[in-house]
């Protein structure tokens, strides 16, 4: 679990994101969780010089649904990097474990199978406190410290 603030960068280690286009395929699953953290993914771009219209949205039922949305997404769009969003909270059944591991491994393979870096931006917390933590409160916002990383990989994939 994060100990620290995940919405700090330092602005003067951030590659040029001018001419990037990033997707972020959001869960609806939790979406008090889940805006915050598109939200904050998107103030980040919009900070590191991404225009409005380099960035496309797409939702998708829940975090399962995320890795099928992520797939279509490099199929069909020309983008330099994903953001896959999502928040899973641990419930009284191994569901829990059982779509964290589905979501960390099919984002996993998308990132093996394809071109487009696929940033994991899935929540995944004990409780619901612990989220809204990560999710813009206390600990800052994971969608920032998301963005960053598709940014860096973004310029990495340039290479």
């Amino acid at each position: 679990m994060a100990t620290t603030n995940l919405s700090y960068y330092d602005k003067d280690t951030i590659p040029n994101a001018k001419n990037f286009r990033f997707g972020m395929v959001v869960s609806e699953w939790n979406p008090d969780i889940t805006e915050n953290l598109f939200l904050g993914a998107k103030q980040a771009f919009l900070e590191n010089g991404v225009s409005t219209k380099n960035i496309l949205r797409w939702d998708v039922p829940g975090s399962f649904e995320l890795i099928f949305g992520c797939k279509k997404m490099i199929e069909t769009q020309k983008l330099n990097a994903i953001i896959a969003i999502g928040n899973v909270i641990q419930g009284e059944t191994k569901h829990f474990d059982f779509v964290c591991d589905a979501v960390t491994q099919g984002i996993k393979d998308l990132n093996v199978k394809y071109d487009i870096p696929v940033i994991f931006c899935v929540l995944t917390d004990n409780t619901k406190q612990q989220s809204i933590d990560r999710s813009g409160g206390k600990l800052g916002n994971k969608g920032i410290e998301c963005a960053i990383a598709a940014i860096k990989m973004a310029a990495l994939r340039e290479f």
